[in-house]
């Protein structure tokens, strides 16, 4: 017989197999992990599935055509909280910086914390829908019977108009929803520098 017959079999290093198998998993895990954030931010960029924009600064062209635009709260189980726009509908101009308010009362007999999540529908119209300020940017803490006016501060980029999926749209619907949040109190924070503008009423 040949030498290459009666060669002995290498052993197999079942440590290697071990270590690359389990660098598979936590690899794995650690993609999953990370999806979530990494789809927020890319909806946030891009503004897919009706994620707003936020911004730092106003539009400087306005364009002499309006935008019919909705507004819909809600408050998700486990937050005892009553929260409404103070106005349905507005119809600002494209491209027209406009301030609206919401309001939200905690209706329990405890301190509690909520923070915001929003969408805009039709979808197509999220990317062009700019927050310059917006009380989902943070947690928000009320005491029991505790009432508060939110401000939201906005503007729909002109650039709107010219898009093949979005120049059609006439109105746009900002939506919000408060969930309950855990954990330590937070800090009160004047972010970016300005005051902040909601009220106790």
């Amino acid at each position: 017989m040949s030498d290459a017959v009666n060669a002995p079999k290498k052993p197999r290093n079942n440590a290697a197999v071990v270590f690359m198998c389990l660098s598979f998993v936590v690899g794995m895990g650690a993609a999953s992990y990370a999806a979530v954030p990494l789809y927020r931010l890319f909806c946030q960029v891009t503004g897919y599935n009706g994620t707003t924009q936020r911004v730092d600064q106003v539009s400087s062209v306005i364009l002499d055509r309006t935008m019919r635009v909705t507004f819909d709260a809600n408050v998700a189980p486990g937050l005892q909280w009553e929260f409404k726009p103070v106005e349905r509908e507005v119809n600002p101009k494209i491209g027209e910086t406009i301030q609206v308010n919401f309001i939200a009362e905690n209706r329990s007999n405890e301190t509690q914390r909520g923070q915001a999540i929003f969408n805009v529908t039709p979808g197509e119209a999220g990317a062009y829908f700019n927050k310059v300020q917006c009380f989902c940017f943070n947690e928000t803490d009320l005491k029991p019977g505790e009432k508060l006016e939110m401000p939201v501060v906005f503007y729909i980029d002109p650039e709107i108009t010219k898009a093949a999926e979005s120049k059609s749209i006439r109105t746009v619907t900002l939506s919000y929803t408060f969930y309950p949040k855990e954990g330590p109190k937070p800090v009160a924070s004047n972010e970016g520098g300005t005051e902040k503008t909601e009220k106790k009423l």
